[in-house]
C-alpha cells in the first residue's frame, strides 16, 4: 500500500477554511460587545474556579480538608476574578490575531500569527503565579495574618523553581499538574488550533485516500 505523502499547502488551505468558519460563527453569535463581555468574563471566572477546585482536590486534598480549608475557600474568588481578567483579554487578542492570520498570503506568516497563542499560554503560567501570590496576600489580610505579598510570592515561586529544577520529583509533578490545571483556560485557543490542524491533516488524508480508492 502506497503511503500518502502530506502536502503542506492543501492542508493549510483546509485549516484556514475551518478557522474562517469558526470566526464567522463567533461573529454571528456574539451580538453586542456590551452584553457579550460580561457573559464571557463570568464564564471564564467560573471555569477558573472549577479548575482551581479540581487542581486542589486532586493534588492537595489534605490541605482542603485541613486547617487551611477556609483560606482556599476565600482564595477561589480572587483566583477566579484575576484569571478571568487575563482570559477575557487574551480571548479578544486571539480573535484579532486569527483575523489577521486569515488575511496573510504566505504560509510562514499564517503559522507565525497563530503561534502567538503559544506565547499567550506561556505568559499564562507567570500570570497564574502572580494570581496566587496576590490571592494569598489578600486572604492573609482578610484573616488578619502577618503574611506579606513578598512572602506569598516566595511560596509559589519556590514551587515553580523546584518544578523546573526537578520536574520528575513526586511533589514537583503535582505542582506541574496543578499549574497546567490552573492554566487550562488560557490554553483553550492553542488547543483549538491544534485540533483544527489535526482535523485538516485527517480531512486531507481522507480526501486523497478516497481519490485513490475510486481509481482502483
Amino acid at each position: 500500500m502506497k503511503i500518502t505523502k502530506l502536502k503542506v499547502r492543501p492542508i493549510m488551505t483546509i485549516w484556514r477554511r475551518s478557522l474562517e468558519r469558526l470566526l464567522n460563527f463567533y461573529a454571528r453569535k456574539r451580538g453586542s460587545l456590551v452584553t457579550f463581555f460580561p457573559k464571557l468574563f463570568i464564564f471564564f471566572m467560573l471555569l477558573n474556579m472549577i479548575c482551581f477546585w479540581l487542581a486542589i482536590l486532586t493534588t492537595y486534598p489534605q490541605e482542603v480538608f485541613g486547617d487551611e480549608r477556609f483560606e482556599y475557600l476565600l482564595m477561589q474568588f480572587p483566583v477566579g476574578f484575576l484569571g478571568a481578567l487575563f482570559d477575557s483579554l487574551s480571548f479578544f487578542i486571539t480573535v484579532w490575531i486569527a483575523r489577521r492570520a486569515l488575511k496573510t498570503t504566505s504560509l510562514p506568516s499564517y503559522i507565525a500569527h497563530l503561534s502567538i497563542d503559544v506565547l499567550i499560554a506561556i505568559l499564562a503560567t507567570f500570570w497564574v503565579l502572580m494570581v496566587f501570590s496576590v490571592s494569598g496576600w489578600l486572604v492573609g489580610m482578610l484573616q488578619h495574618t502577618s503574611q506579606s505579598l513578598v512572602e506569598s510570592s516566595a511560596k509559589y515561586e519556590n514551587r515553580l523553581s523546584d518544578a523546573v529544577k526537578d520536574p520528575t520529583g513526586r511533589e514537583n509533578v503535582k505542582n506541574i499538574y496543578f499549574g497546567v490545571m490552573m492554566g487550562f483556560s488560557a490554553m483553550i485557543p492553542t488547543l483549538i488550533h491544534l485540533y483544527l490542524s489535526a482535523q485538516s491533516v485527517f480531512l486531507y488524508v481522507r480526501k486523497v485516500s478516497l481519490r485513490r480508492f475510486q481509481k482502483l
